[in-house]
């Protein structure tokens, strides 16, 4: 688990995959990765998204680490870990966060709240998914930070490059990004404007860590 969170921390970007079309979504993850992105979430709400987490990880290989999304339930947990995932992001503290830490999965738990932050760490959450961030912004996660400072964070929800900025430098480990990066490429539309977003955001990464 630990080297799951010190790659993330590294890479500090968490691409999210949500999309209407199987095969375009696995383009536009493939496509995040040629460009450098290292970490893919990819939300069960994906038509066919296991079979999508599958075919990516045997694509991209061992140059990206490839989990899902939108995690629920204990047996969507299993489904996951039979697809080859690598990881389970839940959008609240439910069954999913104990099934995937008795699965050995490294668990991204979507928390909102003090007592929501506490409870997921307690079952075992390698991270906590702060969601919906764009309820209380980049100042809503200092705010959790001064009690909770050695739990990692990453915000999710309404990202976009200005609200990265401001999150990594006020202390989270990563942020997660969907529709502002992702767009509707991953629904068949352009690859092209994909790519250069990704670089976008990785640059902007890359300069908040130096």
């Amino acid at each position: 688990m630990s080297d799951f969170l010190d790659g993330l921390s590294s890479s500090r970007l968490l691409a999210i995959i949500r999309g209407t079309d199987r095969d375009a979504s696995i383009r536009a993850a493939v496509a995040l990765v040629d460009e450098g992105v290292r970490y893919l979430e990819v939300s069960l709400n994906t038509p066919d998204a296991v079979h999508v987490i599958a075919a990516v990880r045997q694509e991209v290989g061992d140059r990206a680490t490839v989990g899902a999304g939108t995690v629920l339930t204990a047996d969507d947990a299993g489904r996951v870990a039979a697809a080859g995932g690598q990881f389970i992001v839940t959008p609240a503290v439910s069954a999913s966060v104990a099934a995937g830490v008795r699965a050995q999965l490294p668990v991204i738990a979507g928390a909102l709240t003090p007592t929501e932050v506490y409870s997921a760490m307690d079952q075992g959450a390698t991270a906590i998914k702060l969601f919906p961030a764009s309820l209380g912004g980049p100042r809503f996660l200092s705010a959790l930070r001064d009690p909770f400072p050695a739990i990692p964070f990453v915000p999710v929800g309404g990202v976009d490059e200005a609200a990265a900025a401001d999150y990594l430098a006020r202390g989270a480990v990563a942020v997660g990004v969907g529709s502002p990066l992702v767009g509707d490429s991953a629904s068949g539309g352009d690859l092209t404007e994909l790519r250069q977003r990704a670089r976008r955001y990785l640059e902007l990464a890359a300069a908040v860590a130096g």
